[in-house]
Formats: C-alpha cells, structure tokens, sequence
C-alpha cells in the first residue's frame, strides 16, 4: 500500500449504534447519519432486543449500503461496543448511541478533516448539545489528563472519534462497568495525541444510563481514578462537589432556576 492510499484509509469512518427495543430511537439516530454530506464507511447497529422490532424494520428497509444490522443477545452496554469494533473494518470509530444524533450535516467531514490534517492524531472530541433540568445546553472542554480526577466532566463517549489501531492497543471496554466503561477507556489511552473541536458534534438523548443510575455512575468513576491514580483527595473533593450539585438539582422549582442562572451565567460548563 502507497503511503497516499494510507493517508486516504484514514477518512474510512464506523460508526457503531447500539440499541435495545427502541426502533424509533435508532430511526432517529439513522436518520441523521443518512444526512451527512460525506456518508460514513459503515454504519453498524448492534441490536440486542429482546422483540423483533428492529430486526423486521431492517429486514425490509436497509436500503443504505453502508449500513448493517447484526441481531444477537449482549451481556450489557460494554459487551454491545466491543461486538460493534470487533465488527467495525473502518480506521476511525464512533459509538453513537440510538436515540443520540450527529449535531447536523457537516460532522462527518469535520471530522475527516481533522484526521486528515494531522496524521499523527490518535483521537478528537467535541461539544454536545444535552438536555439539563429542562434546558438544552453546549457541553464539553478540552480533555485534560491532569484533571482525570474529575471522571468523564468534559467528555461525552458520542464526539469521541477514536482509531481503531487504539482499541489494539490498550484493549475494549470493561465489562465489569455498568456506567463508567468509557471513562475506563479514556483513562488509558490519555496519553495518546488528541484533539478537541469546539464545535457541537452531537446531540446526547436526555435521560441517560448515567443520569438514571447517577450514584452507580459516581461509584464506577471513582473506581476508574484509584485504578489509574490511586486514592486522592482531590477525587474526595470533587466528588462532594457532584454530590451536592446534583441534590439541589433535584430540589423541585429551585434546581431549575438555580440551573437557568448558571446557564445564563455561561457556567454549564464548570
């Protein structure tokens, strides 16, 4: 192979959506993948569904050649992302959850770009639209290794594109995690080269597995910085901090209001 037709091979982008018994989430999550101006090398749905709904759908509808459906059992989230990059053939890799949306039609050759840019890039990320008490907010900075103490803060796995030549190196996903499988990854590849554009990349679906769980969530993160960092006071403190953040949060009338300011403030983000 020339070392063009390998600069080329890097535009190859998979995207890999799972999901669970929520056809019109995975429509939606399709639906804005179809729209990109450049199309992705694959589209992979790992579909664990327990009924036949997704399955019949795409048996009849799959209509676009970059996009396979593969329907079998999992043993949870971490277990459906290592079937979709064990599958994936593409160079570059996104998990894009159903429900979850690329933010509009120009991601995909963003991204391309970037990777095209720099060769020697390993991973980028981005900012997220997402839904908090009721308002839509941009989310996400820089990732800093320095600051891995404060869990996944910055990062949302659905603007993290990744090579898959990482996934060699440092392994996939944890399935001892329910939650914090992601941020076990980021952990280990944090010393990788990476990028963060500032533009919004995706559109997280409200009402996450780490929102529903949040003290599970809480309690895998801290698992990932003792593994990786030890015990430290600042993860003591930080995690305080979510704690108390997220019981005002959930004080009826005065959680909204105390976020709106915050939000109005252009503190989302702290």
């Amino acid at each position: 192979m020339s070392p063009f037709q390998n600069f080329q091979s890097l535009q190859r982008i998979s995207i890999v959506t799972i999901c669970y018994n929520n056809l019109q989430e995975v429509l939606n999550t399709c639906k804005s993948v179809d729209e990109q101006i450049i199309k992705p090398f694959e589209h992979i749905i790992i579909n664990g569904s327990s009924n036949s709904d997704i399955e019949n759908y795409f048996s009849i509808n799959n209509d676009k050649i970059y996009r396979k459906v593969f329907t079998e059992p999992d043993k949870g989230i971490a277990d459906a992302f290592n079937k979709g990059i064990k599958k994936a053939s593409g160079d570059i890799i996104l998990l894009l959850n159903s429900g979850d949306r690329l933010f509009d039609e120009n991601v995909l050759q963003i991204v391309t770009k970037k990777f095209e840019q720099d060769r020697d890039l390993m991973w980028l990320h981005g900012k997220y639209e997402y839904q908090r008490n009721g308002v839509w907010v941009a989310l996400g900075k820089p990732f800093d290794p320095e600051k891995l103490y404060r869990g996944m803060r910055s990062l949302n796995h659905q603007t993290m594109y990744v090579k898959k030549e990482l996934y060699d190196k440092y392994g996939l996903y944890d399935n001892s995690f329910k939650i914090a499988m992601d941020f076990d990854f980021v952990a280990r590849i944090r010393n990788e080269k990476f990028l963060f554009i500032p533009d919004i990349l995706a559109i997280a679906e409200p009402g996450g597995i780490s929102t529903a769980k949040y003290d599970l969530s809480l309690k895998e993160s801290t698992r990932v910085v003792k593994k990786y960092l030890g015990k430290t006071w600042k993860n003591k403190l930080w995690n305080l901090r979510l704690k108390t953040l997220n019981t005002i949060q959930h004080i009826p009338f005065l959680g909204k209001l105390l976020y709106r300011i915050k939000v109005a403030l252009g503190l989302a983000n702290l």
